[in-house]
Order: structure tokens, then sequence, then C-alpha cells
């Protein structure tokens, strides 16, 4: 299945990859990221945070969050 992307032009400063998924998405996403900087080659040679103007391709879709088992801690056996 081929990913789909959007473009986002990054408008202001001091803007991060993970902000931009947080304000994508409203959550934080396994994997994302690496989505992206596999579709940016050239945003990991840019530093921290992004320089303005710079377009970004975000998926489309966001990965589903996988469910998290916790193993519960017994004080007392």
């Amino acid at each position: 299945m081929a990913t789909t992307f959007e473009e986002v032009k990054v408008a202001g400063e001091f803007i991060t990859i993970d902000l931009l998924v947080w304000r994508r998405f409203k959550r934080r996403a396994d994997g994302i990221v690496d989505r992206i900087l596999m579709a940016n080659p050239e945003l990991a040679t840019a530093g921290a945070y992004l320089p303005v103007g710079t377009i970004v391709k975000i998926p489309i879709d966001a990965p589903t969050p996988g469910a998290v088992q916790v193993e519960a801690i017994r004080l007392w056996s």
C-alpha cells in the first residue's frame, strides 16, 4: 500500500518534527518521525529546529497505537 503525503510549510521559528507531528495528529505516534525522515532525507541535516520556509512531507495516515500491556507490581504477595 502506498503512503500518501501532505506537504506542510514551516511558518514559524523553533519548530521541530515532533511538534509538526503533534499539531497534525494531536498525539504521539510511534514510528511517524522515522517515516517523515525517510520521506524527507534532507531534514536530518537541518538541525533540531527546522528552518522557516522548509517544506515537509507528512504522512496522512498515522500508525495506529498498539495496545500496551503493563504488568502489575504487587508489593505484598
